[in-house]
């Protein structure tokens, strides 16, 4: 599926550099449409800000999201791109349940933070909730052509 553009969390923006992102673990998860983004200086910086909403473990999904593979920084002017692999879920035994957001954070500590959020996209452009993939079905966000996201 195709995904939206991403929004990064200003609480920790100023502290996101290539450096930051380099060896890190970082992860992608899914939230519900309970979950109200918070993008501004004062608000959510971690991903316990999150997590109570992300969608129900089991049928294929694992609480916590997918780690990114073969995750890229790349300098460009006045900043870095972030690009990874296409990260996947295929349901079985049971639907992965409807959701709204795909978060990105550090998995661990970082700038003395445990698990600091990144940003996030919204799954439909309405917004309205991605429906719940079927069993037997495959859950991909494709990356952008472009990279996840530019931070400058």
């Amino acid at each position: 599926m195709a995904v939206g553009t991403v929004t990064l969390y200003s609480a920790n923006k100023d502290d996101l550099n290539i450096n930051a992102l380099v060896g890190a673990t970082v992860k992608v998860a899914l939230v519900s449409s309970a979950y109200t983004p918070d993008t501004t200086v004062a608000g959510h910086s971690l991903w316990s800000s999150v997590s109570a909403n992300e969608i129900a473990n089991g049928n294929g999904y694992t609480t916590g999201g997918a780690t990114l593979t073969s995750t890229v920084a790349t300098s460009i002017t006045g900043g870095f791109k972030f690009s990874s692999a296409s990260p996947s879920w295929t349901a079985s035994g049971g639907n992965i349940p409807a959701w709204r957001y795909a978060v990105f954070y550090v998995s661990g500590t970082l700038w003395g933070l445990t698990n600091p959020v990144i940003g996030y996209f919204v799954g439909d452009t309405t917004p309205a909730d991605i429906p719940a993939t079927t069993s037997g079905n495959t859950l991909t966000l494709n990356t952008p052509s472009g990279g996840w996201f530019d931070a400058t």
